[in-house]
């Protein structure tokens, strides 16, 4: 008799320990989380101290969201205006093997070229350098995480994000949507 009631002093105690633990583990997961959290993006393009402003220029005219809608497909609007995301695998250049230069949909920056492209296994575009000074970065704390956004230097378009976990030169995996992107075939660049 004695045995079946220590069993059951057990067997009640045991949710007391689960609760406890957790009340205890749950916090300091989440404190050792934010502690690890980047406070600023650190990976940017930009200069740490701004530069001196450059000669005047005239200023290229904002597009206005009326031409935007219909220039742009619906996907391409909302990737690049509204900061969304195609699903995976499904984009227009993701399996694209040709030869030439990616440019921005929006304004046709030249972003991207196919010598930097490599296959990452994540179902997006994926690039492990930038043309100089075309594309920027900036912290997105959207859907619960932080990452580095990328953008347009030019237009300012969301373009899609980088990770430091690429290839060798740079260790950066530029994951870049599809529908962000415009292509230029090597053979048409060399005819201009």
């Amino acid at each position: 008799m004695k045995f079946s009631s220590s069993r059951a002093s057990f067997v009640s105690f045991v949710p007391f320990v689960v609760k406890a633990t957790l009340a205890l583990l749950l916090p300091l997961c989440l404190f050792l989380y934010l502690l690890a959290m980047p406070h600023e993006s650190t990976m940017t393009n930009k200069p740490e101290k701004p530069a001196s402003p450059p000669p005047a220029v005239a200023a290229k005219p904002a597009k206005s969201t009326d031409d935007l809608r219909t220039r742009l497909t619906p996907e391409q609007y909302h990737v690049t205006q509204e900061k969304g995301t195609e699903r995976a695998f499904t984009g227009k250049y993701w399996n694209h093997h040709e030869a030439g230069t990616y440019r921005c949909v929006v304004c046709g920056a030249e972003l991207f070229t196919s010598q930097e492209k490599f296959d990452s296994g994540c179902g997006w575009p994926s690039f492990y350098a930038a043309k100089d000074k075309t594309v920027d970065t900036q912290v997105d704390k959207s859907h619960g995480m932080v990452r580095d956004e990328i953008i347009c230097h030019n237009c300012g378009a969301h373009l899609g994000h980088v990770f430091d976990d690429g290839p060798q030169p740079t260790g950066l995996r530029y994951c870049v949507n599809s529908a962000s992107l415009d292509f230029a075939p090597k053979d048409v660049q060399e005819k201009k």
